[in-house]
């Protein structure tokens, strides 16, 4: 594999899984398993198929294109929506969302406990403003990410996060108890829509073209060799995530009794935490926060400022947006963590479908060759739908039109109404011939 070795092949799959794993990763596994209960197995396999199988799907798609995803995302759909699905997709991993949840999330749970009523603003200024300074400098020489991230942070994040999973298994809070809400009857669906908060397979596209930078760099020079890389890491860090969303998952299956229903999976960790550890638990959970959210932020706005340092064709440079990438992030972060996931949610459910459907359908664009309207026609179909389930996740919902998609699409209750229509789609556009510029362009696709 070129130049790289088992060792640095490993440090690969661990900056990847140190990416992907930040703030969501820790709040929302132990909130599902509280109330999901006796049904939190379930709820984690549908939870496990966006939160790990999406990634890694996203990371072995981006492979196959040497890196080079967004050209091949303009070929195979329409260019506008190509640019728009990016535009949304950075600016929600990145300035907008992704990013300011890290240092809202890493305050709410690891600093705040520490802090009275009087000294929060000033404290989460404070913090906020040395978490993303901190953000700026990993992120501005993305060279050494690799080393910084995969061969520092993310062993010592690994240290803490197996202290706090070996104390909940010898010593379990209390039993599990029966299911609630969604999870009663759905406990798959509404897992699998809750692996949308992670954000992970929108990260994928913005991760991957990192980590093959990072591997170019490292001396794997031909596509084939970055492809081999890129999935042999993905592998690594997906299953070291299956396994810390499992253990999280029980954590919070048996702490319902306990501690009854918590607000957010953020207060049930530092609860748990600080029955297990006490005043030292509250600190061990700050430097888990801390450590998950500040790898996962540098990450996340090292993609996107490249992304964008690209889209202006370096009129701007990758310096001066990871500047300005940060200095956002850090005014947003100071707005509120439940602000920010109340607007994130909305944006997640109207282009999460669409683009799984996209990653999905682009693993298999061997066979699929120059049948582009497979594409377009499943894409379109999925877009529909998904936007209305987003606007309907923000409140507006006309009942008549609701009724009717509950009664005649199905799954649409189950928050899943694109996925018969993106079957649908993409078996019309393979009796449809593909033409103009996809045909054209087709004719210099990469080399695999």
């Amino acid at each position: 594999m070129g130049q790289m070795n088992k060792g640095d092949i490993l440090a690969v799959g661990l900056m990847m899984f140190s990416i992907f794993f930040g703030a969501g990763n820790l709040i929302f596994p132990p909130a599902l398993g509280q109330a999901a209960g006796n049904h939190a197995l379930i709820a984690m396999v549908g939870f496990v198929v966006t939160g790990v199988g999406l990634p890694l799907m996203g990371i072995t798609a981006i492979a196959m294109q040497g890196g080079k995803y967004v050209e091949f995302m303009n070929r195979r759909t329409y260019p506008w929506l190509a640019s728009a699905l990016l535009l949304i997709l950075y600016l929600a991993i990145g300035p907008v969302f992704a990013v300011p949840r890290t240092g809202a999330v890493s305050f709410e749970i690891g600093i705040r406990p520490f802090l009275s009523e009087d000294g929060l603003m000033p404290g989460q200024l404070a913090y906020t403003t040395v978490f993303f300074l901190l953000t700026g400098y990993l992120a501005m020489n993305p060279s050494k990410l690799m080393d910084r991230v995969g061969k520092l942070l993310t062993p010592a994040l690994l240290i803490f996060l197996a202290i706090l999973f070996l104390k909940s298994f010898w010593t379990p809070l209390g039993e599990v108890l029966d299911a609630t809400g969604s999870y009663i009857e759905t406990p798959f669906a509404q897992g699998f829509q809750d692996g949308y908060q992670t954000m992970d397979l929108l990260a994928s596209l913005s991760i991957g073209t990192i980590v093959a930078q990072s591997i170019r760099m490292k001396g794997a020079k031909d596509d084939a060799a970055v492809s081999r890389v890129c999935i042999i890491s993905g592998l690594i860090a997906v299953a070291l995530m299956a396994i810390v969303y499992g253990a999280l998952a029980y954590l919070g299956a048996t702490s319902a009794g306990v501690l009854g229903q918590s607000e957010n999976g953020g207060q049930l960790l530092a609860q748990a935490v600080d029955i297990f550890f006490g005043a030292a638990g509250n600190l061990l959970v700050a430097v888990i926060i801390a450590l998950a959210c500040l790898t996962t932020s540098c990450g996340m706005i090292t993609g996107s400022s490249w992304y964008f340092n690209k889209v202006l064709k370096n009129r701007v440079s990758y310096e001066r947006l990871v500047v300005y990438s940060t200095f956002f992030s850090f005014v947003v972060s100071n707005v509120g963590l439940t602000q920010i996931i109340a607007l994130s949610l909305p944006f997640l459910v109207s282009i999460y479908p669409v683009v799984i459907v996209f990653v999905v359908l682009s693993l298999f664009d061997r066979w699929i060759g120059r049948r582009g309207n497979i594409y377009r026609y499943a894409v379109d179909a999925t877009l529909v739908f998904a936007v209305i389930a987003g606007l309907e996740t923000a409140g507006f919902v006309i009942p008549a039109v609701h009724a009717f998609l509950v009664a005649y699409v199905p799954f649409f209750s189950m928050g899943m109404g694109w996925f018969v229509p993106a079957l649908l789609g993409a078996v019309i556009g393979f009796f449809v011939p593909a033409d103009g510029p996809l045909t054209q362009a087709d004719v210099s696709l990469p080399e695999r």
